[in-house]
């Protein structure tokens, strides 16, 4: 039973480990986007203060092109960490799917045990009610 109730508390760590995991990668995505549109709003700003749209003007401005550039990786990055995200997702839902698994086995044995409990009680109170009416019997 201690096995069971380890096995139990492993299987609950493990899912918050993996909930935490989808949770920090939901906040990078979530950071990540937030820094896409801060840049996105720089470039913009760069472009309207030089007069310039053209990424391959010549006189393009060198920090828009260097905010392009971040923009960019931020969104490659984001991309990889949805793929990061789904995985994560399938994890937490496999071990959860573990942990009910083994949450079931455990409710199941132990509704076994209180049954067979009960069955021995009632045996034991069947017997007293034997006796007590023996000695009912033995009495009259």
């Amino acid at each position: 039973m201690k096995s069971r109730e380890s096995l139990i508390r492993l299987r609950r760590f493990d899912v918050d480990e993996k909930r935490q995991k989808v949770a920090d990668i939901e906040v990078m995505i979530q950071d990540f986007n937030q820094m896409v549109v801060d840049l996105d709003r720089q470039i913009e700003a760069e472009q309207e203060r030089a007069g310039v749209s053209d990424v391959n003007h010549y006189a393009y401005p060198t920090f828009a092109k260097a905010a392009v550039q971040r923009r960019d990786n931020l969104m490659a990055s984001i991309d990889d960490l949805n793929a990061k995200l789904e995985r994560a997702r399938d994890d937490m839902a496999e071990a959860f799917e573990d942990l009910k698994k083994v949450e079931l086995i455990n409710e199941r044995e132990t509704e076994r045990v209180r049954s067979e409990q009960m069955k021995s009680e009632q045996e034991e109170l069947d017997q007293i009610g034997q006796i007590a009416h023996m000695r009912m019997d033995y009495q009259t």
